[in-house]
């Protein structure tokens, strides 16, 4: 049954520590389950900056979540309260002529950007997994997805934020305007971005304000098939460095992952000679023929199998693409949830290398599966950012235990290259081992010292990053 507490604000937080309750919040995309202590359910900022208040005076972990999309295990507790975030789902304030908009923390992503999109506008953070992802959760670990190759991640679209901190406050931030300022360090400028990809350990976002852009006249995909990965990857690289051609996104996928791709889309025996495709989008605002034939030159110099080439043009067509995209992860989950009574589970991996450096750093991924006899990732993902995700299935708790050593071995590789260990998906529980093998032990000492100044108990999203 429901229980809570009257606070001094008179605000109610009500408390839920039903085991049907909390089970269902027990688990994300991540593939791992804690069952939180108690779950709370709040529907205006008020009762969170109280919820907050009161965690703060009993030494209460709380950990915020919103669709539970996460892969790491970010909004998933064993500790304390799970804070859920979806009943703050209210579009606030929606400026045409100032292109922004204020959303609360619990608005799906997707609703958000078909909002927008009725006004001509575009939201430009593009997490494929937008429909099940929060506006809270896509600042709070700065998603990115397909587009960010034009777009950027989440964070450089960010105009404002409301934060509710330990303390019971709520706190709005909105980024300096000045062109010119030398008043303090550089770090402290800007906190706005203290909060972005911070995963909820520094304050709880309830509410965020984006900057829009004009949505593009048109938008043309292309799927192209190839007959070997490294002919696909090569491609890559010229789409990246071509002047006549300017993609939105440049998306790969190996032999594994083109299988789900095509079957997905009803057509299992399309492109049946390739080894791997790359799907690109370009906006443009003159004629689609023109985009297209500058596409199929370029793939066709770099040995595409362009007979087998499949355009995507048109919203319905670009919807149906971005499903038979999303249908790899989600197969991938499905495969993974079967093995978690085993102690098996989904590994995925989101590291990234310089994209001139993908191929080789895939190359020697590889090899290193090989060699400790794990089967192979299906690799798939943002390879115009240099950044593919690996998705190996551990049937087992041995064999996940082998796939992490995997995993740890590629992250040498891919730091030695001048990658990162993390590129989209944030930290959470999950990576958060890696994280001294990127950062020095004076940058973890900053992140510390600013942990203890807004949450000095460590109250906030225990086992996330730190």
């Amino acid at each position: 049954m429901p229980t809570g507490a009257e606070g001094v604000t008179g605000v109610r937080v009500e408390l839920s520590r039903d085991e049907d309750v909390r089970l269902a919040h027990a688990a994300d995309a991540s593939g791992m389950q804690l069952i939180p202590e108690a779950v709370a359910r709040p529907e205006s900022p008020a009762e969170v900056a109280e919820l907050l208040r009161q965690a703060a005076a009993e030494r209460t972990p709380v950990t915020a979540a919103g669709a539970q999309s996460s892969t790491t295990a970010a909004s998933i507790t064993d500790r304390g309260t799970l804070l859920s975030l979806r009943g703050l789902n209210r579009v606030l304030d929606l400026d045409t002529s100032g292109r922004t908009v204020w959303a609360e923390a619990g608005v799906l992503l997707g609703a958000l950007k078909r909002t927008v999109a009725e006004h001509g506008l575009l939201l430009a953070p593009d997490p494929t997994s937008e429909e099940e992802c929060t506006v809270g959760g896509a600042v709070a670990c700065n998603a990115s997805g397909a587009r960010t190759l034009r777009y950027g991640a989440t964070r450089a679209h960010v105009v404002a934020l409301r934060v509710a901190l330990l303390t019971g406050e709520t706190v709005e931030l909105r980024r300096p305007r000045l062109e010119k300022n030398t008043v303090g360090y550089t770090p402290v400028h800007d906190p706005v971005d203290w909060f972005v990809g911070s995963e909820g350990t520094l304050g709880i976002v309830t509410a965020a304000q984006f900057r829009l852009l004009p949505r593009p006249a048109t938008v043309v995909g292309l799927g192209l098939p190839f007959r070997t990965e490294a002919d696909a990857l090569a491609f890559v690289v010229a789409a990246r460095e071509s002047v006549d051609v300017h993609p939105q996104c440049l998306e790969f996928f190996d032999q594994q992952a083109l299988t789900i791709f095509r079957a997905a889309g009803d057509e299992p025996a399309w492109a049946a000679d390739a080894g791997a495709l790359v799907y690109a989008e370009q906006a443009g605002a003159g004629d689609d023929a023109d985009l297209l034939d500058a596409w199929l030159l370029l793939a066709e110099e770099h040995g595409a199998l362009t007979d087998d080439a499949r355009a995507f043009q048109g919203d319905a067509a670009l919807r149906q693409a971005r499903r038979m995209r999303h249908a790899v992860p989600a197969t991938m989950n499905e495969r993974g949830a079967r093995c978690r009574p085993a102690g098996g589970r989904k590994v995925s991996t989101d590291w990234a290398v310089p994209y001139p450096r993908l191929a080789d750093a895939l190359r020697q991924a590889r090899e290193i599966a090989s060699r400790h006899e794990v089967p192979q990732a299906v690799a798939y993902g943002h390879a115009g950012n240099g950044h593919p995700h690996q998705n190996f299935i551990a049937h087992d708790a041995r064999e996940l235990q082998r796939i992490e050593g995997v995993v740890e071995e590629t992250l040498r590789v891919v730091l030695a290259m001048g990658g990162t260990v993390a590129a989209e998906h944030g930290i959470g529980k999950i990576k958060r081992r890696w994280l001294p093998l990127q950062l020095s032990p004076m940058q973890l000492g900053m992140m510390r010292a600013i942990k203890r100044e807004l949450d000095p108990h460590g109250l906030l999203a225990p086992g996330n990053v730190l």
